[in-house]
């Protein structure tokens, strides 16, 4: 018999055994899939409704101010201005604790007319809550309207004592964004590569666990291994069903993210968004290397607990860092370092970014994580057979 045939015979054997296992467990399978089918949709409605009920605010031009009436001149301005003006809940502070209140509210002190006409200057107090994200908003958006009206004031007092207002100001600062709309888009999709990583680890998971640790609980491993089959193919056909599972939930985790900017509401934001068919595939060619190095260390992991609940334990350290490492680069935006292309998940995360961004994959990009993803995989499946040949000896 051809040893090359055999190999190849046994490691089809046991890939079509690992992977109708797997299939067969709908329920979990289905437990596996469907968030990560749901997660394009629910992020994209999310990010959509967020900035949508920023415009809706935006465009409805009110403003929260404790005792308006001590400042004529001010209500003047914002009147002119086309905001509305409302009076806060008495309880406002505890309620912009508790984030039931979303807007920022401006303080007017009962002298402020009179510091104001004695050129003095009165103090205005915009009362916010760094845990309340809108009403931090709300409070960026009152400041920029009071420096608007303090503006006017020093324009007309200057022009009072025959002064030009234009002294003020004597340079004119154009901003020019070289970012394109791709690059700017970016900003928003930057939580997509953690995501996808994150499906990778959950669909590689359980199918790692169970035909590793959770054939030695159920006590089939051993007869398994009795059988005449070679170690790698035993071992590889497991590890070709485990990273199979890991590329489909990913697969389907990045392309429910194209059909899932239909949800936007906002124009611009759909123009920013792109994220179509095109970084979709290849986003999903960047995700291989990372998923058979997962299945392979999570089997290697795995292999050498005796129950399954301690191998999930085990398990858990190895998510949580894969999960944790990109957000080196979203915490770190633009500020990518060579070695990040090193690093498994955080590399993964830069070159999906760069495919967001529409920069070109170069082979130097993209050669290091290919390297570090084949050497872990080769050394995890290494282990693999060595523990199960060790299970074989006792």
């Amino acid at each position: 018999m051809n040893p090359q045939k055999s190999f190849a015979h046994y490691l089809g054997l046991v890939f079509r055994k690992e992977l109708l296992d797997a299939l067969r467990d709908r329920r979990t399978l289905m437990r596996t899939l469907l968030p990560m089918l749901f997660m394009g949709p629910l992020m994209i409605f999310a990010l959509s409704a967020f900035i949508g009920s920023l415009e809706e605010r935006a465009e409805k031009r009110e403003l929260l101010i404790e005792n308006i009436a001590a400042a004529p001149s001010l209500q003047n301005y914002l009147e002119r201005q086309g905001y509305t003006i409302k009076a806060p809940p008495a309880d406002y502070e505890e309620q912009l604790r508790k984030t039931r209140l979303l807007e920022a509210v401006v303080r007017v002190p009962a002298d402020f007319e009179a510091k104001l006409q004695a050129a003095e200057q009165p103090v205005l107090q915009i009362v916010s809550d760094s845990g309340n994200q809108r009403a931090e908003i709300s409070a960026r958006q009152a400041t920029r309207v009071l420096q608007g009206f303090e503006r006017e004031r020093v324009s007309l007092t200057l022009m009072l004592r025959g002064v030009p207002p234009d002294l003020l100001d004597p340079l004119e600062v154009d901003d020019i964004n070289l970012a394109g709309q791709q690059a700017r888009g970016a900003q928003l999709t930057a939580m997509i590569p953690m995501l996808i990583i994150m499906a990778v680890l959950m669909g590689a998971l359980t199918a790692a666990l169970d035909s590793t640790a959770g054939e030695r609980e159920r006590g089939s491993l051993e007869p398994l291994l009795m059988n005449p089959v070679p170690g790698f193919a035993l071992v590889g056909g497991k590890w070709a069903a485990v990273a199979l599972l890991g590329v489909a939930v990913a697969l389907a985790a990045i392309f429910s993210f194209v059909p899932s900017q239909l949800l936007i509401r906002n124009d611009e934001l759909k123009a920013m968004f792109q994220f179509g068919v095109g970084e979709a595939l290849r986003s999903w060619l960047l995700l291989l290397p990372l998923s058979a190095s997962c299945a392979a260390m999570l089997m290697a992991m795995a292999i050498r607990t005796k129950t399954f609940k301690e191998a999930q334990a085990s398990a858990g350290l190895l998510v949580s860092l894969f999960g944790l490492t990109p957000l080196i680069a979203l915490l770190n935006p633009g500020g990518e370092q060579g070695w990040y292309l090193w690093v498994p998940g955080l590399a993964q995360t830069t070159l999906m970014n760069m495919v967001i961004k529409g920069d070109p994959l170069l082979l130097s990009k993209v050669a290091p994580s290919l390297a570090v993803s084949a050497l872990l995989t080769l050394a995890s499946l290494a282990l693999v057979v060595r523990s199960m040949k060790q299970a074989v000896a006792r």
